[in-house]
């Protein structure tokens, strides 16, 4: 027999052998002799119970600071005896009063020829039946004719063509400068230009 076969004869007895000795409990009571049978008991787990929270520490409030209002001292003027009325009075002659000032006369600047507001309504306004009133500001200088940016719309009629018109009346007009002491200077006037259907 060679080795290989004596090892395969050994491990098929060794496996005989195990069903052999498990089939006639022999396996069993060797087990029960090198390991006592275990015991278990039943233990009962203790609740623990939940206590409550402990409460909160007390607040205290703490008392208002009272503050002690600041010493107020008041300074009472001391009567003197020194007096210190003015005891000196000049004597010296007093300046003479100016004259009043001495009226002047003056004139306002006047129109003196206006063209009439059937010449200058716009054609759109007699269309649309639009009516109003507008003030015209016109400033000349000494000689008569309109200064720079004039003439402007002091009131508006509510129409910006009849302003329109209003302003180019007013252009076309002729002016007399107003006067002081005779002599003609600059002036400004106001004056309505009213436009009316008929």
């Amino acid at each position: 027999m060679t080795r290989r076969g004596a090892v395969l004869v050994a491990i098929i007895a060794l496996h005989l052998f195990i069903f052999w000795a498990l089939a006639t409990g022999l396996a069993q009571r060797a087990i029960e002799q090198l390991a006592p049978p275990i015991q278990t008991d039943i233990v009962q787990e203790e609740q623990k119970k939940v206590e409550p929270p402990p409460p909160p520490p007390p607040q205290f409030e703490k008392p208002p600071v009272e503050i002690p209002p600041p010493d107020v001292t008041i300074d009472m003027p001391v009567e003197s005896t020194n007096s210190t009325a003015i005891t000196n009075v000049t004597t010296k002659p007093q300046p003479a009063a100016p004259p009043p000032p001495r009226a002047v006369a003056s004139t306002p600047v006047k129109p003196t020829k206006l063209p009439s507001t059937a010449d200058y309504y716009p054609p759109a306004s007699t269309r649309l039946g639009e009516e109003g009133t507008a003030a015209v500001k016109v400033c000349v200088d000494a000689n008569g004719k309109m200064q720079a940016g004039s003439p402007s719309i002091a009131e508006s009629s509510g129409k910006t063509r009849l302003d329109d018109g209003a302003l180019n009346l007013a252009k076309a007009g002729r002016y007399a400068p107003a006067t002081e002491d005779g002599k003609p200077v600059p002036g400004c006037v106001s004056f309505r230009v009213k436009f009316q259907l008929r």
